[in-house]
Protein backbone atom coordinates (compact mmCIF):
# COMPACT_ATOMS: atom_id res chain seq x y z
CA UNK A 1 0.00 0.00 0.00
CA UNK A 2 1.15 3.48 -0.89
CA UNK A 3 0.15 7.37 -1.08
CA UNK A 4 0.49 10.04 -3.81
CA UNK A 5 0.17 13.45 -2.40
CA UNK A 6 0.73 16.73 -3.99
CA UNK A 7 2.28 20.23 -2.56
CA UNK A 8 1.94 22.07 -6.15
CA UNK A 9 1.51 21.89 -9.26
CA UNK A 10 4.81 20.14 -10.10
CA UNK A 11 5.52 18.57 -7.00
CA UNK A 12 3.77 14.96 -6.47
CA UNK A 13 4.85 12.39 -3.42
CA UNK A 14 5.15 8.52 -3.25
CA UNK A 15 4.74 7.70 0.00
CA UNK A 16 5.00 4.11 1.51
CA UNK A 17 5.07 2.94 5.08
CA UNK A 18 8.40 4.19 5.71
CA UNK A 19 9.66 6.06 2.41
CA UNK A 20 8.81 9.61 1.34
CA UNK A 21 10.11 10.37 -2.14
CA UNK A 22 9.01 13.61 -3.87
CA UNK A 23 9.13 14.44 -7.74
CA UNK A 24 9.78 17.56 -8.88
CA UNK A 25 8.81 17.54 -12.75
CA UNK A 26 10.05 21.49 -13.39
CA UNK A 27 13.43 20.84 -11.91
CA UNK A 28 13.62 17.31 -12.66
CA UNK A 29 15.11 16.55 -9.22
CA UNK A 30 14.36 13.87 -6.69
CA UNK A 31 14.11 14.27 -2.74
CA UNK A 32 13.82 11.79 -0.56
CA UNK A 33 15.40 13.06 2.33
CA UNK A 34 19.14 10.94 1.46
CA UNK A 35 22.11 11.77 3.19
CA UNK A 36 23.98 12.01 -0.25
CA UNK A 37 20.89 15.09 -1.26
CA UNK A 38 18.95 14.74 -4.28
CA UNK A 39 18.54 13.04 -7.21
CA UNK A 40 18.70 14.90 -10.73
CA UNK A 41 18.32 13.85 -13.92
CA UNK A 42 17.63 10.20 -15.50
CA UNK A 43 19.11 6.84 -14.15
CA UNK A 44 17.66 3.79 -12.03
CA UNK A 45 17.34 4.04 -8.87
CA UNK A 46 16.27 2.36 -5.47
CA UNK A 47 14.54 4.06 -2.44
CA UNK A 48 12.76 1.86 0.25
CA UNK A 49 10.44 0.27 -1.65
CA UNK A 50 10.03 2.49 -4.84
CA UNK A 51 11.93 1.49 -7.53
CA UNK A 52 12.37 4.65 -9.71
CA UNK A 53 13.58 5.01 -13.72
CA UNK A 54 14.63 8.66 -14.53
CA UNK A 55 14.35 8.90 -18.50
CA UNK A 56 15.84 11.54 -20.31
CA UNK A 57 13.82 13.68 -22.96
CA UNK A 58 15.48 15.03 -26.34
CA UNK A 59 14.94 18.30 -24.70
CA UNK A 60 17.02 17.42 -21.64
CA UNK A 61 14.01 17.31 -19.45
CA UNK A 62 13.27 13.93 -17.41
CA UNK A 63 10.30 11.95 -16.85
CA UNK A 64 9.99 9.24 -14.08
CA UNK A 65 8.60 5.53 -14.20
CA UNK A 66 8.23 4.90 -10.30
CA UNK A 67 6.90 1.38 -9.74
CA UNK A 68 6.07 0.31 -6.16
CA UNK A 69 5.03 -2.77 -5.49
CA UNK A 70 3.60 -3.89 -9.06
CA UNK A 71 2.11 -0.36 -9.60
CA UNK A 72 3.68 1.97 -12.52
CA UNK A 73 3.43 5.69 -11.70
CA UNK A 74 4.45 8.21 -14.60
CA UNK A 75 5.41 11.29 -13.18
CA UNK A 76 5.95 13.33 -16.40
CA UNK A 77 3.78 17.04 -15.57
CA UNK A 78 3.46 19.04 -18.98
CA UNK A 79 6.06 16.60 -21.09
CA UNK A 80 5.27 15.21 -24.44
CA UNK A 81 8.35 13.52 -25.09
CA UNK A 82 9.89 10.60 -24.25
CA UNK A 83 5.98 8.60 -23.64
CA UNK A 84 6.90 5.44 -25.85
CA UNK A 85 9.99 5.11 -23.24
CA UNK A 86 7.97 5.39 -20.72
CA UNK A 87 5.70 2.54 -21.07
CA UNK A 88 2.51 1.00 -19.34
CA UNK A 89 1.51 3.45 -16.53
CA UNK A 90 -0.99 2.46 -13.86
CA UNK A 91 -1.40 5.85 -13.03
CA UNK A 92 -0.38 8.79 -14.71
CA UNK A 93 0.24 12.35 -13.18
CA UNK A 94 0.28 14.94 -15.76
CA UNK A 95 -1.03 17.80 -17.17
CA UNK A 96 -1.17 16.63 -20.57
CA UNK A 97 -4.11 15.40 -22.50
CA UNK A 98 -2.07 14.09 -25.45
CA UNK A 99 -0.40 11.82 -23.17
CA UNK A 100 -3.01 10.53 -21.39
CA UNK A 101 -4.68 9.46 -25.09
CA UNK A 102 -1.22 7.96 -25.78
CA UNK A 103 -0.16 6.12 -22.79
CA UNK A 104 -3.88 5.42 -21.49
CA UNK A 105 -3.05 4.86 -18.19
CA UNK A 106 -5.74 3.30 -15.95
CA UNK A 107 -6.31 6.79 -13.69
CA UNK A 108 -5.43 10.28 -14.47
CA UNK A 109 -3.72 12.48 -11.52
CA UNK A 110 -4.17 15.95 -12.38
CA UNK A 111 -0.68 18.28 -12.18
CA UNK A 112 -3.24 21.34 -13.55
CA UNK A 113 -5.15 21.50 -16.70
CA UNK A 114 -7.91 19.93 -15.33
CA UNK A 115 -10.55 21.42 -17.18
CA UNK A 116 -8.99 20.24 -20.27
CA UNK A 117 -8.74 17.11 -19.39
CA UNK A 118 -12.94 17.44 -18.39
CA UNK A 119 -13.70 19.10 -21.72
CA UNK A 120 -11.46 17.49 -24.13
CA UNK A 121 -11.46 13.60 -22.62
CA UNK A 122 -15.20 13.78 -21.11
CA UNK A 123 -13.59 13.09 -18.12
CA UNK A 124 -15.21 14.06 -14.48
CA UNK A 125 -12.85 15.56 -11.88
CA UNK A 126 -12.42 14.47 -8.50
CA UNK A 127 -10.52 16.23 -5.49
CA UNK A 128 -9.18 14.05 -2.72
CA UNK A 129 -6.26 15.55 -0.55
CA UNK A 130 -4.23 12.06 -0.65
CA UNK A 131 -4.83 8.75 -3.45
CA UNK A 132 -4.14 5.87 -1.09
CA UNK A 133 -3.31 2.64 -3.71
CA UNK A 134 -3.68 -0.94 -1.91
CA UNK A 135 -2.52 -2.59 -4.87
CA UNK A 136 -2.61 -3.28 -8.94
CA UNK A 137 -5.58 -4.92 -8.24
CA UNK A 138 -7.50 -2.00 -6.87
CA UNK A 139 -6.96 0.10 -9.50
CA UNK A 140 -9.97 0.35 -11.63
CA UNK A 141 -10.14 2.14 -15.00
CA UNK A 142 -12.04 4.78 -14.99
CA UNK A 143 -12.97 8.28 -16.94
CA UNK A 144 -11.86 10.54 -14.31
CA UNK A 145 -9.16 13.27 -13.24
CA UNK A 146 -7.71 12.90 -9.73
CA UNK A 147 -6.92 16.51 -8.18
CA UNK A 148 -4.61 15.92 -5.18
CA UNK A 149 -4.88 19.04 -2.69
Amino acid sequence: MFELESSGPDNIAVVTKSTKVNFDVRSGEINAGLEVGNIHGAGEFEIGEVTIRGIGTPSGKTIYDAEVGGVHIGIIGDIEEGLDELGVSDILCTTSVRAIREVEPKMVVSMGNVDGMVSELKYTARTEKKLKIKNAESIVPSKEVIVLT
